[in-house]
């Protein structure tokens, strides 16, 4: 028998038909936002059921404001009314949806997981390009765009083209300060941008298995940003852990029939990927971004680049542009560059771990510089204030908000003031992505903590 790899036994088991190189492939689950109301408006034009209310699970996140929790602390109108609309969709197609004052809201990539909706083996797609997050759990999940959106709310099935595989392999025990997030913009660096486009990339290792699963699912949320199509973590006992007990998780003699199947997901001995790449977890520190790419990271010990020191001329132009944007000049080291403001959450780094990890830097102290600090879902929220996170936050000199995307993606109205310096937890540092003229630093929760409190990028370790 040919020895398979996590993904291929996935794609095998839901590929439904193949036709001039496509494969027609079912949707496990379909996950959404208050942005896929496109997919319900074109089932209402066509005068269509939604094909699986039962496979349909959505959550208000992008667009909810964070300053308050109702629908009227939403400004834009716009915005209001997409939030409004949401909550319309669940009620008219009969999925199951977290509006506006469901204690189970939030990021849809934090829900799923946190739910019990995400589980090894199933294809998972939703309208935004972070869905590769739900990959720690051992599923096939990725971002689609509006017209696929249309065709799986209509049919649950979608064409696809069968992508390539990579395997990142992790060696090495994880020195003492050292986080996921650290671990990712390593990898990103290494590879780069566009190291995964077309594969999907399974990342292995010591490292890796080391990892819990909430930090397994900060490596796969930024694997789109060196173009993979999905990142993908093999299930083992931690995930089944992680799943039990979970509301939409399998119950009795299903969650038994469940785990036996997922129990023979991993990759095969001797399974071959297109391209396999390594890298030694022990030799890494905290790391941050300095440019206007998630691959421009660096560790914190480390100077600006000298754009001198390109590759070729195409990278020595990019950073040039880079450091312009970023008004960073080349040999600073990264230690000396001071920070506005900071910004803890995202569905990359706003799980309770990461709150914890900051709270545990901040813990009797005093910023010296502002910052908000998001939740990734409200359960996350309820557990931090059970905890006291929210006191040792606002003790410190930051604001407690409540969950969503936040300035993420800045779509709700979360954003940075023209030329601001933010030390960020998300996963984008490009040009304007968190206001015009704002810019991204991408670090860890700790790290983040740390700028808070010196005022300028420090490294976490000493403190």
């Amino acid at each position: 028998m040919t020895a398979k790899t996590l993904f291929d036994k996935i794609w095998d088991r839901v590929c439904v038909h193949e036709l001039h190189g496509q494969a027609l492939l079912f949707v496990d689950r379909h996950i959404g936002h208050e942005g896929s109301g496109g997919g319900f408006a074109y089932l209402r034009r066509n005068e269509l059921p939604l094909r699986r209310p039962d496979l349909t699970f959505t959550s208000a996140d992008h667009w909810v404001s964070t300053k308050g929790p109702a629908l009227e602390d939403i400004e834009n109108p716009g915005m209001r009314r997409l939030v409004a609309q949401f909550a319309i969709n669940a009620e008219e197609f009969g999925h199951t949806a977290f509006p506006l004052g469901d204690d189970r809201r939030g990021i849809v990539h934090v829900v799923g997981p946190e739910q019990g909706i995400t589980q090894p083996g199933l294809l998972i797609v939703c309208g935004d390009s972070h869905t590769s997050t739900h990959g720690a759990l051992g599923a096939f999940a990725f971002g689609i765009g509006s017209t696929e959106l249309n065709h799986v709310v209509a049919t649950q099935c979608l064409w696809q083209s069968k992508p390539k595989t990579m395997r990142v392999l992790v060696k090495g025990a994880r020195p003492e300060g050292i986080s996921a997030k650290d671990i990712i913009l390593a990898i990103m660096a290494k590879i780069g941008a566009n190291g995964a486009t077309g594969h999907v990339v399974e990342y292995a290792g010591r490292t890796i298995s080391d990892l819990t699963i909430e930090e397994r699912m900060t490596i796969c949320n930024m694997s789109i940003e060196a173009g993979a199509r999905a990142g993908i973590i093999a299930p083992d006992e931690k995930t089944i852990d992680y799943l039990r007990d979970r509301p939409f998780s399998p119950k009795g003699a299903q969650w038994d029939k469940a785990v036996a199947y997922w129990r023979t997901l991993p990759t095969d001995e001797g399974a071959s990927f297109d391209r396999e790449v390594e890298l030694d977890a022990s030799t890494l520190a905290p790391m941050l971004t300095w440019g206007t790419s998630p691959e421009n990271a660096l560790p914190i010990t480390a100077v600006v680049p000298d754009p001198a020191d390109a590759a070729d001329a195409e990278q020595r132009a990019a950073w040039e542009a880079a450091l312009a944007y970023m008004d960073l000049t080349p040999g600073t080291p990264l230690q000396d560059i001071a920070v506005d403001r900071i910004f803890i959450g995202s569905c990359t780094n706003g799980r309770l771990s990461d709150l914890r990890a900051a709270a545990a830097i901040l813990e009797g102290k005093t910023t010296k510089i502002p910052g908000i600090v998001v939740p990734g879902s409200t359960q996350v929220k309820l557990q931090a204030e059970a905890e006291g996170l929210d006191t040792i936050f606002k003790s410190a000199g930051l604001e407690w908000r409540e969950s969503g995307c936040s300035m993420c993606c800045g779509f709700n109205g979360d954003i940075g003031a023209p030329k601001e310096r933010w030390a960020s937890t998300s996963n984008r540092n490009f040009v304007g992505r968190q206001g015009p003229e704002v810019r991204t630093h991408l670090v860890s929760p700790a790290m983040a903590a740390a700028a808070a409190l010196k005022g300028h990028f420090t490294d976490v370790r000493a403190l």
